[in-house]
Formats: C-alpha cells, structure tokens, sequence
C-alpha cells in the first residue's frame, strides 16, 4: 500500500512503561516511512555519552522518574523543526504542560497532529514484562529476552543486548505511578479532542502493529 499521497501522518504514541511503545513506534515510523523519536532512548544515549544533558538527566532518570517539562520541550523543538515529513513520537508528550506546548509548537509552524495512539495494558502485564525486557545500546532495539539471537544478540544489529539499569521493579512502579497522574490527563486530552485511538496492546506484538498500521491506512 502507498501514502506517498496522503498528507504527512503526525502521531503521537502514548502507553504506560513496557506497554510497546518503542516496538511499535518503529514498526509503523517504518510501514508509513516517517521520523521516529524515543525520548527515552535519546536521553539515556545522553546519559551514556556524558553531555551537559546527560549529566543534568542521569539523576533523574535513576530515580525511575520523568525529566521536567523545561529540559524536554526545547530538545522536542529542536527535533521536530530537522523533520521534513511526518512523525511518530515515542514518550512525548508524558504531561499536559508538554501536550499544551505541541499544540503551540504545531500551530506556529501551520502543522496540525493526525491521532494519538494509546497502548492499554494491564500493571501485573507490564510488570512481568520488566523483568523480561532488555535494550540494544548500540541501535537502541528494545524487547523481551526471548527475541534476542544466541549469545543474547540483538536481532537487528546483533550488538550486545542486556537489561536497562533503570529496569527495577521500584523504577517501574515509580514511572507507573507517573503515568497515571500526569500522562493519563494527556490521553483524556486527546480523547476530548478527538484524536485518540485505543488499542489493547497485550495481544502478540505483530497484531498490535497490524491493528495500529490499519488505522491510518485509511484515513477520514
């Protein structure tokens, strides 16, 4: 199927932490030939690569919590303005302040977003999905441990792929107490304006995506 006709899909993909948001993030920037941005993974590359900003979020993020709308929003900016088709974006917004600041920043640049897309998942789910989850730091795949090849290889680049350090049953329990009180009020947001597409995300990860692609293959 082709959208090289369609005007640019705008996305936001919202879930709480292990929901998939990063694999089928990936999946449908690829399907639909958009950007994709993990804020997660681009800050934790910060981190690892010791920038002024890795240094300010280290702390931050060690203790399984979100970075405040201050650091956040001038690094979606700056992305956002190097794009010159559409885009998925994974972890952003996660508070209505950030939600509030997208509108303006699409508005000033004559944008307009096409849907958001929230992953439902159980907490016991997610929390089983902790414990499994591992990430490449070389091509920044993430997924359960078994999906990874021989020798624990990731199966895109077959670099090393291990648990994430932040990956603790307290941290998940923190970012998930995060999500209900500032990311819930972003989906209610985009419910009341009538963008939001739900989709129940524990099903296998293939269907999930095949659902979410179907969505936007036909457009209102």
């Amino acid at each position: 199927m082709s959208h090289s006709s369609a005007k640019p899909f705008r996305i936001v993909l919202l879930g709480p932490p292990a929901s998939g948001k990063g694999t089928q993030g990936r999946s449908l920037a690829e399907a639909l030939g958009l950007g994709y941005l993990s804020t997660g993974a681009l800050l934790r590359e910060q981190v690892e690569n010791q920038t002024a900003l890795g240094k300010l979020a280290m702390p931050i993020l060690a203790r399984g919590e979100y970075l405040p709308d201050d650091l956040m929003c001038p690094i979606l900016a700056e992305w956002l303005a190097a794009q010159t088709k559409g885009w998925v974006l994974d972890g952003f917004p996660r508070s209505l302040p950030q939600a509030h600041f997208l509108a303006n920043w699409l508005m000033q640049n004559d944008q307009t977003l096409t849907a958001a897309v929230s992953l439902e998942v159980p907490q016991d789910v997610l929390l089983g999905r902790i414990k499994e989850r591992v990430e490449c730091a070389n091509c920044r795949w993430s997924g359960q441990t078994s999906q990874l090849m021989s020798s624990n290889l990731c199966p895109v680049c077959q670099s090393p792929a291990a648990s994430r350090a932040d990956d603790t049953a307290e941290n998940f329990l923190n970012r998930h107490a995060e999500f209900i009180a500032l990311t819930q009020p972003v989906i209610d947001y985009y419910q009341f304006a009538s963008k939001l597409h739900s989709v129940a995300a524990t099903a296998p990860q293939d269907q999930v995506a095949a659902e979410i692609l179907a969505y936007f293959s036909h457009p209102a």
